[in-house]
């Protein structure tokens, strides 16, 4: 007997568990996202900075889904509640029902509320559109630096980066690197440009370890990055950035990549949730004892066995999907399923150009090229998957016009 699967979300979460579960032809699996894209948050930096395009970090979900050879549908559009008891999700104007349902709807950036004006005058890189709209004005910033005419912008000026995790590090490092080749073929107009990296922890990375940590410090400053450490943000107007301290930076424009808060379909949900709106699940990722509703990925705080808070990336949400997958299959042929037990194997820090930091496996430590290359070798092994699914899809709907043709 077919068992309905809906997968409420086109992140790494959500397209993982639906490769590991299309593989069961008892399976009806359907996705629903309220984006027609899989966005590659993870390569947000190098579409910031220009590095990348369009193509680079956005994949078509219809196109995807269609891969499967009829497996997999796609619906476009927003989950707006859920009903428990008669195991349904509600879309505009239409009910779906599941067997299982896992939720892998993601993130999006927190502006604090407690940080007047950040909303307003920042920009954040967990969604495309905002991601997209940081792009342009970084690229018309150094179009109008290079007019050298009158009414381009004369003088230095400033780029803030709130947040010096992961995201926010790799994001300065770029638009670092690109400023400085850019100095060397459009002049010393590009060295105007002044990127400054700001949080409030005492150190950049907070919770990584201390290769990573001062190895890419190094890399900064050796790119010009200018750290502030320890510097809290009281509030951001249009022109400046205040500081706790009373000092002041006056910017041309800011990215806030400080901190992140579940979507807002967790408002929908009576569960219990933690300070950022991440739902708590049990030790098999289910949500208020409902034992065939899943979290993944970032819109759930996932913990080791020993009960330690694993950070929300895409390779924990790549995981807890895979676990999720086995775990439904296991519940299908009344297997008994274990409590989910993953760790972070190892994390990659592009700074810029072709170089990148890495450390594995707790032991195992890199940096420069080397690095870089294992980082784009994992990139491009991913990429790559999602390209041959949508060439499948393509292949198909070609097939079908013929047909009916």
């Amino acid at each position: 007997m077919m068992k309905k699967v809906l997968v409420i979300g086109g992140g790494y979460g959500g397209l993982r568990a639906i490769e590991t579960l299309a593989k069961y032809e008892d399976i009806d699996i359907t996705l629903i996202d309220k984006n027609p894209y899989h966005y590659l948050q993870t390569e947000a930096y190098g579409y910031i900075a220009g590095q990348f395009d369009m193509h680079d970090v956005a994949i078509d979900l219809k196109n995807w889904c269609e891969g499967f050879k009829e497996r997999v549908k796609f619906i476009h559009k927003e989950a707006t509640s859920i009903n428990f008891e008669q195991k349904s999700i509600h879309l505009n104007g239409t009910d779906l029902f599941y067997d299982y349902l896992i939720l892998a709807t993601g993130a999006k950036t927190n502006f604090f509320s407690f940080i007047e004006g950040l909303r307003e005058n920042s920009y954040g890189v967990k969604n495309l559109e905002r991601a997209h709209n940081f792009r342009i004005k970084f690229e018309n910033l150094i179009y109008q630096k290079l007019q050298h005419k009158e009414g381009s912008i004369e003088g230095e000026l400033n780029i803030a980066v709130g947040g010096a995790g992961l995201s926010g590090v790799e994001v300065a490092a770029e638009m670092a690197y690109v400023l400085d080749n850019y100095s060397k073929t459009i002049g010393d107009t590009a060295k105007e440009i002044h990127i400054y990296l700001i949080d409030a922890s005492e150190t950049i990375l907070p919770g990584m370890g201390q290769y990573s940590i001062d190895n890419t410090k190094k890399r900064l400053e050796a790119l010009g990055v200018k750290i502030l450490t320890g510097t809290f943000i009281n509030t951001v107007d249009a022109t400046h950035v205040h500081f706790k301290n009373g000092e002041k930076l006056p910017y041309s424009f800011m990215i806030f990549t400080g901190g992140i808060k579940a979507s807002s379909l967790n408002d929908k949900i009576e569960n219990e949730k933690n300070r950022i709106n991440q739902l708590i699940a049990d030790p098999e990722l289910n949500i208020k004892g409902q034992k065939n509703v899943f979290a993944i990925g970032d819109c759930v705080e996932i913990k080791d066995t020993e009960g330690n808070i694993l950070p929300p990336t895409a390779q924990i949400a790549e995981k807890s999907a895979e676990y999720v997958a086995k775990t439904i299959r296991q519940r299908i042929d009344g297997v008994q399923s274990q409590a989910f037990d993953a760790d972070v194997s190892g994390v990659f820090i592009a700074l810029g150009g072709k170089y990148a930091i890495g450390e594995m496996f707790n032991y195992i430590k890199v940096k420069g090229y080397t690095a870089y290359l294992l980082k784009k070798a994992i990139t491009h092994a991913y990429y790559l998957g999602l390209r041959l699914r949508i060439n499948t899809g393509f292949k198909n709907r070609i097939k079908k016009r013929r047909f009916r043709a």
